[in-house]
């Protein structure tokens, strides 16, 4: 190899990294949080199906979810025959309590990817501070929704995060309320096929577990 073409070789392997490490620090702490979740495998996601349960003491609730996400449609399995089906995009009173219950659980089950989805939000520059439950020192932001629209404009949510981006508990404020209404734990990840997911949920005092059950990804 001549000293030219080498010379070449060197310049554009210079160049590449220095590129990757320039996109790799233009990325916002929510897209470095939803892409160590797997927020890059999302768009070849065909459908997802879920279980989203609640176990209180001795009680228990569960809702059963379809969503295809290309066409946005999702589906509500009420039991074993009967069925909701509905695009998001044309919920009309009929199936305005269905969507809300489908955008909790949702947002439970992917919430880093939320960060990146939705608008009329702000995220605060990350800190470090004491995570709620495990009391351990992790990094902490703050997203807020300003806008008017959705199903509750003005919450505010404090994730913890440890330094690999992965979420380890949060906080949720209704209409951004200093004073916690709900902090929980994110926890027993799975990978789907570069989707990670928490299944569990726990608050630090009682018998309370969010969790979520026979979940199926299909790219």
């Amino acid at each position: 190899m001549n000293f030219k073409l080498l010379l070449l070789s060197l310049i554009l392997f210079v160049s590449c990294k220095s590129e990757t490490k320039t996109e790799l620090k233009d990325l916002t702490i929510a897209e470095k949080i939803a892409n160590a979740h797997g927020f890059e495998k999302w768009k070849d996601v065909s459908s997802i199906k879920f279980t989203f349960n609640v176990d209180a003491d001795s009680t228990h609730f569960e809702r059963k979810w379809l969503w295809k996400p290309k066409t946005n449609e999702v589906t509500l399995f009420k039991d074993s025959i009967n069925t909701i089906t509905y695009k998001r995009a044309e919920v009309d009173s009929l199936t305005t309590q269905t969507d809300a219950g489908f955008i909790n659980d949702k947002y439970w089950l992917l919430a880093p990817f939320n960060m990146v989805w939705d608008k009329g939000t702000t995220v605060s520059e990350p800190i470090k501070e004491n995570a709620p439950v495990s009391k351990k020192t992790l990094n902490k932001i703050t997203l807020t929704y300003t806008g008017k629209g959705g199903y509750t404009p003005g919450d505010a949510y404090d994730f913890y995060y440890n330094d690999d981006f992965i979420i380890q508990e949060w906080i949720f404020r209704k209409s951004n309320n200093p004073n916690p209404s709900m902090a929980t734990t994110w926890e027993d990840y799975e990978d789907f096929n570069g989707l990670k997911i928490a299944k569990s949920h726990k608050k630090d005092d009682g018998n309370w577990n969010l969790n979520f059950t026979d979940i199926e990804v299909e790219f």
